[in-house]
């Protein structure tokens, strides 16, 4: 007598199926992280791209007008406060952004300048906008966000109003008066103006405020200089990278300390446990709306979007300065990014090179910088090969690759 075989199919045990989930768990865990530095790879290419782009945009503009855009200028009213960036708009495909700010800009509903003009019917602002600290909710170019700004890496949102930028203008290796322009009372009409030479000896990067470089004024050579770095944004969590520290820790108008004992005292400030972060109050870092590290992309000022080859990428900052009215702008102003080891920069050639954290910086001790008397004027950089790369005519010997 036949017998049918059992109608039966071959299956797992539940033991296999663990083995076989835990594998799966183990190689997800092994990818994860490639999956991570991929994307992280991917994002530092695009930010090195849209350095590139600026680097090129200032090439254009120098070949349009046969020298760089300023530091920072403007009018009374802009107290010589509109950034570098403004300038170059219209060489990074952002000519209706441009011609927005360039033109007066009649208000849209809900818009309300503070300073309003007449427009046929309407009001709006005069040509170049308001203040660059006014209407940041309001004036639409200032609240615009360039895309070619903003590094993929960086997740800071907008605080205030007004949009951001990751990409920072050079001010050279000094520390005190970096951003005093020769225009001495914004109060008149037009500005006063005092001995240009008081400060120049000062200006020793790639930008000024209210001066204009060329090329041929780089006399360190376009492939040995800097000409602007990555700055992250403030988080909002005392972080040192994005975080600015306030006037308290200036020590007076002078700087005393900071010029006496060097830079490198604002590493007292770091949390001992978790040195990536300060220790000191968020009420202490300059935080106020709309006025963090990056917070305003059409902004000058050195503790939004300025940097100095001082300490290494990634270090602390500090914002000095005499007094509002009088702008004997002062700090420390280190560049900054989220990508892991270091920044970009881009150097006044068009090249743009990663810097790490490591790149040697000399004696960050020294309290080093030209003065009002112009001591120390043509001195090479004490801040190593870093504070070298940021002067344009120290005349340090560059030997190493960097």
């Amino acid at each position: 007598m036949k017998t049918r075989e059992a109608n039966t199919r071959p299956g797992f045990t539940l033991v296999e199926l663990l083995v076989v989930i835990a594998i799966i768990g183990v190689l997800v865990g092994l990818l994860l992280p490639a999956v991570q530095a991929a994307r992280e790879a991917a994002r530092r290419m695009s930010c090195s791209n849209n350095f590139k782009q600026i680097g090129l945009a200032l090439h254009n503009y120098h070949a349009a007008y046969g020298r760089l855009p300023s530091g920072g200028h403007g009018t009374v009213h802009h107290q010589g406060r509109l950034g570098m960036n403004i300038a170059i708009l219209p060489f990074i495909e952002q000519q209706a952004l441009w011609e927005s700010i360039s033109n007066p800009l009649l208000a849209g509903p809900g818009e309300g300048p503070s300073t309003p003009i007449t427009i046929g019917a309407g009001v709006g602002w005069p040509a170049f906008g308001p203040g660059v600290w006014q209407d940041l909710n309001d004036y639409r170019p200032w609240r615009t966000q360039v895309a070619g700004f903003r590094c993929p890496s960086d997740p800071g949102s907008p605080s205030g109003g007004a949009a951001l930028t990751n990409y920072g203008y050079s001010l050279g290796d000094s520390i005190k008066r970096i951003y005093y322009a020769v225009h001495t009372n914004w109060n008149t009409s037009p500005p006063s103006v005092a001995n240009p030479w008081i400060d120049r000896a000062s200006l020793r990067g790639v930008f000024a405020r209210e001066s204009y470089r060329r090329f041929r004024d780089v006399l360190d050579g376009t492939s040995n200089t800097v000409a602007m770095a990555e700055v992250a944004t403030y988080l909002g969590d005392r972080g040192v990278v994005g975080g600015v520290l306030n006037q308290s820790h200036w020590t007076g108008a002078g700087g005393a300390e900071l010029v006496s004992r060097g830079p490198a005292v604002l590493n007292e400030k770091r949390d001992p446990e978790r040195p990536q972060f300060y220790i000191v109050p968020e009420s202490e870092l300059y935080t106020t709306v709309g006025q963090a590290r990056g917070g305003r992309w059409h902004d000058s000022l050195p503790a939004m979007t300025g940097i100095t080859t001082i300490l290494p990428p990634n270090s602390p900052s500090v914002m000095g300065f005499s007094g509002w009215g009088t702008y004997w702008e002062h700090g420390v102003y280190s560049a900054s990014s989220r990508h892991q080891g270091g920044c970009h920069v881009l150097l006044a050639d068009g090249a743009v090179k990663f810097i790490t954290d490591s790149i040697e910086s000399g004696d960050t001790t020294a309290g080093w910088s030209v003065s009002k008397d112009n001591a120390n004027a043509g001195h090479a950089s004490p801040y190593g090969l870093w504070g070298s790369l940021g002067s344009i005519s120290g005349k340090e010997v560059i030997d190493s690759e960097f």
